[in-house]
This record gives C-alpha cells, structure tokens and sequence, in this order.
C-alpha cells in the first residue's frame, strides 16, 4: 500500500504550493465538520473476536480551498481522521484531496490526491474505477480513498476529455478481526501480493470522455493499470485472506436520458485481466412523483438490475444476478429532509439485504443522519451469510464549519 503518511506528504506540499505562493493574491477558506456516531448490532456476532454490539466513532474532515482572484487556480486540501472505539482497523486516517488546479479558457490540468466519481446507477457503481474503495467505512461502495494523480481535460463543444496519468496505487481497506461486516476469515492488508513487479509504484492510466446531447449524458471510460478490486485468496494455515491485485484493462460506458419524470440510468464494463474476459452492466429507472401528495415533497420509485459474468477466478461479488427495488423520499422543506429505502434480492437465492438511509438538516450548522441495514436470512451457501448477524443501525450527528 501507499503509506498513507506518503499520499498525505505528496498531496498536501502540493496544494501549500499554491497556497504560499498565491495566498496574497487569493481568497483562502477553512469549512469542514466534526461528527460523532453510533453504530449498534442488535445481535452477537458470528465469528469469534468480533465486537459486541455498541460501536462508537468519531470523524473529523476539515476542508482548506483557495481560489486566486482571476479564477484560473484553485488549490484544496481535505484530510479524513475516524477515530473508533472498538475496530483498530477502523481507526485511520486519509487525504481525500489534497491538490492544485490550473484552468486556462478551454483546458485545466490538476495535480496531487483527489477523488473523482463516475457513474449514474443508485445501487453500484460498475464505471468508478479510478479512486479505491474505503471499505471500512461500509459496504454500500461509495467512501473512496485519495487517489495521487495528474489529470489533464479539455471542454470542448464536442464534449469534455479528460486523461489520467495514477503514479501509485492504494490498497483497500477493510475491517479487523475485531470488526463487524467481514467474512469469516479477516483480511490481512500487509499480506497484499501485485501481478505487477512495480508493486504500488506500478503508473497506472485512464481516460473518460463525457458529453451531454438532447436529454442523454453520455460517458466512456478505458482504465489500464493495478485493479481495485482485489481477490482474496486464504494463506496456507487458512487463518487469513490474502489480497491479490491483478493488472486489468477495463473499458466501460454510463449514460443516463431525462424524459419529464422518468431517468433512465445504464453502466456497463467489459474487463480483461481477471480470469476470462467478461461484462457487466446496471441498468433501471426511477419515475418521481412530483409534489406527491398535494405537497411539496417529491417522490422517487427506484428499479435497477445488475448482471456480472466473471468466473470464480476473478475478485468475488455478491452483485451478478440481483434486482433493486427503493424509493426516495425529498420533503423540500427547510431542513432538506430526505429517506431512501430499499433492498437487493438475489434473483438465484432470494436472499435479500434491505437499507434505509435518512438525513435532516437542524439549523444551520447541524445534520443528523440515520441508516439501517438488515440481512434476511440466507442460506448457508449463500454470499450473504457472512454478514446473516450484522444488521445494524447507525446514528450520527455532524456539526458543519
């Protein structure tokens, strides 16, 4: 892995660059916040070693941006500490950003650690290629670790084109042996083994091109380098999971059409380099309803189905002939209240994992946030089973500066 000390050095004397040459001729502003959270298992846990329970935390995430008076660049520091009461492996630190951004009339070239999101679909993110997984925060895929890049793009009225130039790969993260949503075996992160000689310092590249004609936004994607996503392969005593990276071509398309009240959202790949050659692909919809009920709230219905055809020899995923079905609630009131609710049916098993996600501003500093997750029983050799005793319900309150 990157060591985390060398992702922070890297970003952050990237962006004090701009910031102590320019600071005089700018505008530089500190805002950020500091959360407190709770996360409770109604059940004891399945595997021996792993916490009971209560699972305190605190997250701190202040933000530095500058921005020079004529506009053209723009430096951003952003640092992630979590601080957990029960999960050593949940104890970490990351630099989501930490960069300097030149822009000149069509072109913009960005230089240090950011996090970039691609895709449309609600319930995976197939396209997202570039930043790794932060999977100690939670399964759900979409806390990303800060990636080291140069990222060079052009607007351009046949669309944008951006080119990635990735010198230094990050491993993911995962829960310890005390940590709850983990399979039987824990992962060990120093254990990690590289199809490529150069390891981490393997320079990875990419490439998207997105665009936006009529009422389609269309993106393209091609990712040559130190695949994401890891298989995890038992030591010899069978008393941990080894990560193992692959080097992987992967090419990919995402688009989403607005029609009135209905989005139409489709993300595919093909990828090679992981056993054989395969595709996958999220597709669905959601229809809103708007001021539902006579008020002011709008009402989403959510459908997705995701397909993945990769062998056993490639990284394992739970998602490869599954449907989603959710819905989002927007009150639009002062407060920006919202609820999504859903769940993922295993079109083989039937096994299903529900979610409900909640967040309601108090003033103007303050956001409390509710989620929930729940597991219904699967089967014994169903994928789900490993986390059959984890459904949890979480609680944070964020204070915003």
């Amino acid at each position: 892995m990157i060591p985390v000390q060398a992702c922070w050095i890297f970003g952050t004397a990237v962006a004090a660059l701009c910031f102590g040459t320019a600071a005089m001729a700018g505008e530089i502003e500190v805002s950020g916040s500091l959360a407190a959270e709770a996360r409770y298992f109604p059940n004891d846990p399945r595997f021996e070693g792993q916490l009971n329970h209560l699972q305190p935390s605190a997250i701190i995430s202040p933000e530095f941006a500058y921005e020079s008076d004529d506009e053209r660049h723009q430096a951003k520091v952003a640092p992630f500490l979590r601080l957990d009461g029960r999960d050593s492996e949940r104890t970490h630190g990351d630099l989501r950003e930490g960069y300097w951004r030149f822009t000149e009339e069509e072109w913009d070239v960005l230089v240090g650690v950011n996090t970039v999101f691609w895709g449309v679909a609600e319930s995976r993110h197939l396209v997202n290629v570039v930043n790794q997984i932060d999977q100690v925060e939670d399964i759900d895929e979409e806390d990303f670790l800060g990636q080291p890049m140069v990222n060079l793009g052009t607007q351009q009225d046949w669309g944008r084109l951006d080119l990635f130039v990735l010198p230094g790969f990050r491993e993911r993260s995962f829960p310890g042996r005390d940590g709850r949503l983990r399979g039987a075996l824990p992962v060990d992160t120093d254990a990690a083994r590289y199809e490529s000689g150069a390891k981490q310092a393997h320079v990875d590249v990419a490439m998207r091109y997105t665009h936006f004609i009529g009422d389609f936004d269309l993106g393209a994607h091609y990712f040559y380098g130190t695949g994401r996503e890891p298989r995890l392969v038992p030591n010899a005593a069978g008393e941990w999971l080894e990560p193992h990276y692959d080097l992987i071509h992967q090419a990919g398309l995402d688009g989403q059409y607005t029609m009135d009240q209905w989005l139409w959202k489709l993300e595919t790949i093909v990828r090679e380099g992981q056993g054989e050659v395969f595709a996958a692909a999220v597709g669905g919809l959601e229809y809103t309803f708007f001021q539902a009920f006579e008020s002011d709230a709008d009402l989403g219905l959510l459908a997705e189905y995701l397909y993945d055809g990769r062998d056993d020899s490639a990284p394992f995923t739970a998602a490869d002939n599954d449907v989603f079905l959710g819905t989002r609630l927007a009150l639009n009131d002062v407060q920006d209240t919202s609820i999504l609710a859903g769940g993922i049916v295993d079109a083989d098993r039937r096994s299903t994992a529900l979610l409900v996600e909640a967040e309601r501003r108090i003033g103007d500093r303050w956001k409390l946030e509710l989620e929930s997750r729940w597991f219904l029983k699967p089967d014994a050799g169903d994928p789900l089973s490993a986390f059959q005793d984890d459904d949890f319900i979480l609680l944070r309150a964020s204070y915003f500066f």
